[in-house]
């Protein structure tokens, strides 16, 4: 199986059920293969070859989905990249991956025209909503319009004249790191499938399930709302949404079953009121990409008493790695739970072993969906993607597990608690501090609605703790937080330096609060001479 195989086997089986729609139209499976068909033939008429890379730089609509599928039935390699970057993010990622063409609108690339001569790889851009049929240049590259490149493709001969195998490229999805550029995480058709095929497992996903896409395709847990849709010939609605609240809007107008967010978006809805229409059709919410505050769970599940919650964990290396049953949620609601299925997770050492109960370790993930390491970056690969612990000492080519660099504990029970990133835990006074620790304690004051803890370089402490929230009211002051924390953390972990925003903190592109742009802010904070 090829991640687009499933598109066709739902179109023979149920032709006119709905599998995909955005603000403007809506298309059931049979008419959703047909214009992946004719994407894929667009493409590879374009001269592409196999394993190419084809990025795509669209909001999300129809056509973005087209395109994405259409690369891979293509024999090319997908690149989503997420529409709120802009010019010189998106060109370091076409120039990283060598990208031979583009798939964007007229506005974006009238954004990107100045930077597309330092992209020597890149042949064509095929621009989505353009009246022109005109063949135009910019440079060295081709411009052509989507629609008819389409027109012109022949049907007769299929897309592609080589088949990929699961094995071969399908996705390079790119992730910001902690320090550095963002990484191009490669992913084989089979890692896609198997998580695909793991994920629709244990949410129980089924043909009538209707799914909202909030979440930016260019991030692996917002693709994977298609991808687990697809495997399952269930229906995808598209999002583009400005506020939290028109979120809700479309859960309740198109009788959504599945929502998947990301906590800084679960603390925005957790606040606002939900219709009855919403409550009726919601079966199952999601959440991954950081712990979902206590009070924001609670709220939740309030405002949603009939919704099955499943509390998730990931590594874009690895897809998806570990969920909560929602029948565990009341007994453990801070635990990230056990491996999906179709996975092992280990907890070890640092050189390997297995932990004891309750012991921190790191997380090291094994199985089908481990991805291929990182594009053009041998060493940053040899530093996460290293031989799996455990293994037989006569194997000749060990197995390659993902070290995740998280550090987790897993009870006697077997389920994983998380701790913190080996590269964000927060060394003070001695005292290994995880920043979630903190801002779980910050949220359960009930007096912020964001909240994010840092680790600054301090000359005496190692690092001071800096403290930085948007309040629920306009007129919360740092030392009234300060005073309601004193009495739930001890010393060592109330912040050095605590700051209260009349605005939203920072995002970066996957919608998670922008950690590292908020510690660049605070860099020389603690340096001597600063007064700050």
């Amino acid at each position: 199986m090829l991640l687009h195989d499933a598109l066709f086997v739902h179109a023979e089986r149920s032709p006119d059920a709905q599998a995909l729609s955005d603000a403007k139209a809506t298309q059931p499976y049979s008419r959703f293969a047909g214009s992946v068909q004719q994407a894929a033939r667009a493409i590879a008429a374009n001269a592409l070859a196999a394993r190419e890379r084809v990025a795509v730089y669209l909001d999300k609509r129809l056509e973005t989905v087209h395109a994405l599928f259409g690369a891979s039935l293509a024999g090319g390699v997908f690149v989503p990249v997420n529409p709120l970057l802009k010019a010189g993010q998106v060109t370091y990622i076409l120039r990283d991956c060598n990208v031979r063409m583009l798939v964007t609108s007229a506005d974006r690339l009238a954004g990107l025209a100045d930077a597309l001569s330092a992209c020597p790889d890149l042949h064509s851009v095929l621009v989505v909503g353009t009246e022109s049929t005109e063949e135009q240049r910019l440079g060295h590259v081709r411009v052509l319009s989507w629609e008819a490149t389409l027109a012109a493709a022949e049907p007769a001969s299929g897309p592609v004249s080589r088949r990929p195998i699961d094995t071969d490229m399908a996705a390079i999805l790119y992730t910001s790191g902690s320090t550095g550029r963002p990484k191009g995480v490669v992913l084989s058709h089979r890692n896609m499938v198997a998580g695909a095929e793991s994920v629709a497992t244990y949410l129980q996903n089924r043909p009538d399930d209707r799914l909202l896409s909030v979440l930016p395709l260019s991030f692996d847990y917002g693709l994977s709302q298609l991808t687990t849709a697809f495997a399952r010939g269930a229906s995808v609605v598209l999002l583009n949404y400005l506020l939290p609240r028109d979120v809700i809007k479309a859960v309740a107008r198109a009788g959504i079953t599945g929502l998947a967010a990301v906590p800084p978006l679960w603390i925005q809805l957790a606040q606002l009121d939900w219709p009855d229409e919403a409550r009726a059709s919601l079966r199952y919410l999601t959440n991954s990409g950081g712990a979902m505050p206590r009070k924001t769970l609670d709220a939740l599940r309030q405002h949603l008493p009939q919704a099955q919650f499943y509390l998730m964990y990931g590594l874009t290396e690895a897809f998806r790695s570990t969920y909560l049953p929602p029948a565990e949620l009341n007994r453990r609601p801070d635990s990230m739970g056990k491996a999906i299925p179709n996975a092992e997770i280990m907890v070890v050492r640092e050189d390997g072993s297995p932990c004891a109960p309750d012991e921190p370790g790191e997380l090291v993930h094994r199985g089908a969906l481990v991805s291929m390491g990182y594009w053009n970056d041998a060493e940053r690969t040899a530093e996460r993607f290293r031989p799996a612990p455990g293994q037989p000492e006569g194997l000749p080519l060990p197995e390659i597990a993902v070290w995740s660099g998280d550090t987790v504990r897993r009870d006697a029970e077997g389920y994983l608690y998380f701790i913190g990133r080996q590269d964000e835990m927060i060394k003070t006074s001695g005292y290994r501090v995880s920043p979630n620790e903190v801002e779980e304690v910050v949220y359960a004051t009930g007096m912020v609605a964001e909240a994010a803890a840092l680790g600054i370089a301090h000359p005496m402490l190692g690092h001071g703790i800096v403290l930085v929230v948007l309040g629920k009211e306009a007129t919360l002051t740092s030392q009234a937080l300060l005073d309601a924390l004193r009495p739930r953390l001890p010393a060592y972990m109330l912040p050095a330096h605590l700051e209260v925003r009349e605005q939203p903190l920072p995002r970066n592109a996957n919608g998670k609060i922008d950690r590292k742009a908020l510690a660049n802010t605070f860099a020389e904070l603690f340096q001597e001479g600063n007064d700050r």
